[in-house]
């Protein structure tokens, strides 16, 4: 019998379960676990456990810290389940900040004031490495790791209840957003136009793709007759230097986005120089090569491109605009001709439209003072043709 009952009180039962010998004494190992409740909430508490001994997952009571739970985690549960980009910031976050500072004590033992005295270190002065505070948002990510790794600790029946739950998570402070204006654009492409990966940084200006949806293109994707891309895979470098392509994280991020002339322009030429490139190379041109790679068909390095960016911004003097920034450009110029939101929304990927809302607030006064002028416009010729009543 690999586990059973034993009543013990009114309502209360006790939980054994056998986990096979000591290599040392020969006698059969057991775990011992108080369920308050009733026979059927043992008897769940057992098949638990029991489920937890066959796939793996079981940790002993009271001799598992945090520290061996989160490794557990990242193996059982984080490396198999997530992208592998999520996997390496948790591993991150997990190996250099929690456990040294939260790994020792006993998982049973976790409180919330133990989150909260590290949450509050890491905020002001208590990083282990001695480099100094760490910002909000970082710390929310810290946050959302050990509640997410708890969270399973609670399903796995380790904890019977998340002491994260009790913790406010801190409150994000994002950096201002750093976007170009109409004459800056233009200028930007100017000083790029000779630079390598130019239609790299024009697409992005004129689709707000990401990063990882750009590099990820293959011309399968794209439509040049009809100026359309489809967007449906994300390129990442791991850790160790390996390319991975993973689907977009939402089902709005697998969209078409719809391209402006200029920009199917500059694909199609962009096109033509890779096949003569091909040509000269005596490499055939597939369908499933990159839009966007090295001369002989590899990944670019997402660094390499990013890196290209920054000297090309210094270079055009509008310094502290980031890759990314491009996106942002993008759907700010949008917004500001007049284009709906929901339009936006679809071309970025984001999944709501209040994302899209709540991210380019920014250009909401300038929307309203728009939407003020044209309410008035249209009714101020109707105003204009009323005559008042004769009341004399």
């Amino acid at each position: 019998m690999r586990g059973h009952i034993v009543k013990r009180g009114e309502n209360s039962y006790s939980v054994v379960i056998r986990q096979g010998k000591d290599t040392n004494t020969g006698k059969y190992l057991q775990s011992w676990f108080t369920v308050k409740g009733g026979k059927k909430d043992a008897e769940k508490k057992l098949a638990e456990l029991l489920h937890q001994l066959d796939t793996g997952t079981f940790m002993k009571p009271g001799k598992t810290t945090l520290g061996d739970f989160l490794d557990r985690w990242l193996h059982d549960y984080a490396c198999a389940n997530l992208a592998p980009r999520t996997a390496e910031g948790y591993d991150t976050i997990i190996h250099q900040h929690l456990i040294p500072k939260l790994g020792s004590i006993p998982l049973t033992s976790l409180k919330p004031e133990h989150i909260q005295k590290y949450y509050g270190e890491m905020l002001t002065a208590g990083r282990s490495d001695g480099k100094g505070a760490l910002n909000p948002l970082t710390v929310r990510h810290h946050h959302m790791t050990l509640h997410n790794a708890l969270k399973c600790a609670v399903k796995w029946g380790l904890l019977i209840r998340n002491p994260a739950d009790s913790i406010d998570a801190p409150r994000a402070t994002h950096a201002e957003m750093k976007v170009m204006t109409e004459n800056q654009l233009n200028h930007f492409l100017e000083v790029a136009k000779s630079a390598p990966y130019y239609s790299v940084f024009y697409l992005a200006l004129f689709t707000g793709m990401r990063r990882s949806e750009l590099l990820a293109l293959q011309w399968s994707d794209v439509d040049l007759l009809l100026c359309q891309v489809s967007v449906n895979r994300t390129l990442h470098r791991l850790k160790g230097g390996n390319i991975v392509f993973r689907p977009p994280k939402t089902a709005k991020g697998r969209r078409t986005v719809s391209l402006s002339p200029s920009t199917a322009l500059v694909l199609q030429q962009h096109l033509q120089s890779l096949k003569a490139l091909r040509l000269l190379q005596g490499n055939p041109f597939t369908p499933s090569d990159l839009v966007f790679s090295r001369e002989d068909g590899s990944p670019l390095s997402p660094n390499a491109v990013t890196s290209a960016w920054l000297r090309l911004v210094k270079r055009a003097g509008l310094e502290h605009i980031r890759l990314h920034d491009a996106r942002h450009t993008h759907a700010s110029l949008m917004l500001k001709q007049g284009i709906h939101p929901k339009i936006v929304q679809e071309r970025l990927g984001h999944s709501t439209i209040a994302i899209t809302l709540d991210t380019y607030s920014h250009v909401a006064p300038g929307l309203q003072d728009a939407a003020a002028k044209s309410f008035d416009l249209v009714l101020s010729s109707r105003h204009a043709n009323t005559v008042a009543p004769d009341m004399s």
